[in-house]
């Protein structure tokens, strides 16, 4: 059984909107593309090659794959775009689009039938990464492991969040927290069952 982990950058008010730059998203006339950029630092590029070193594989929605795909085949050697370029990548999309970079299939019919096939099988865990629209899907129908959460020290006002509305009530189990020198605070969850209410 593969382990599906989504792995997002977001704003204090659960924004994950076009984190690295205003050409990413602008949907619904977003106007802060990028609002995560000037908050890196050398602890998060470590928390990034870490979650990189071992085998994985990608889980991509149309959106961020095609974004993705017109980066990092052509990016600078010194990015290390090298382990995103020899991942396999699965692509969820309503369309039949052609997918050029390296090591990328596309999920036939429905996606959460077709990642809950994904994850019965074995092989590298799966990395969710950016994919809002995705994710939805795979939280209403609770396919998620584990949630690795980017949360900067931000507030972008509106846009696509995480959790949106609608999203199933639930709790979460902490399982390790770093905070980067700029106030990025980086928690791994996984999920903890349903909410337990109580009173003070």
């Amino acid at each position: 059984m593969r382990k599906l982990i989504v792995s997002t950058f977001l704003s204090l008010d659960g924004v994950m909107q076009a984190p690295g730059g205003p050409e990413e998203d602008d949907e619904g006339r977003f106007a802060y593309g990028g609002w995560s950029v000037n908050y890196w630092d050398d602890l998060m590029g470590k928390v990034m090659g870490e979650a990189t070193s071992k085998p994985f594989a990608m889980v991509l929605g149309r959106k961020t794959y095609d974004i993705m795909a017109a980066y990092w085949p052509t990016a600078p050697e010194d990015a290390g775009g090298e382990v995103f370029n020899d991942a396999p990548k699965y692509v969820a999309s309503r369309g039949r689009p052609t997918l050029e970079w390296s090591n990328s299939v596309l999920i036939e019919g429905d996606a959460a039938d077709g990642l809950a096939a994904l994850k019965a099988e074995d092989g590298p865990e799966l990395q969710v990464h950016g994919s809002s629209n995705l994710i939805q899907t795979l939280l209403r129908h609770n396919l998620v492991d584990e949630y690795r959460l980017w949360v900067f020290p931000v507030v972008v006002g509106s846009g696509k969040r995480l959790f949106s509305d609608g999203a199933i009530p639930a709790g979460l189990k902490l399982l390790d927290s770093k905070v980067s020198t700029t106030g990025v605070v980086i928690g791994t969850y996984e999920p903890a069952g349903e909410i337990v209410t109580g009173s003070f």
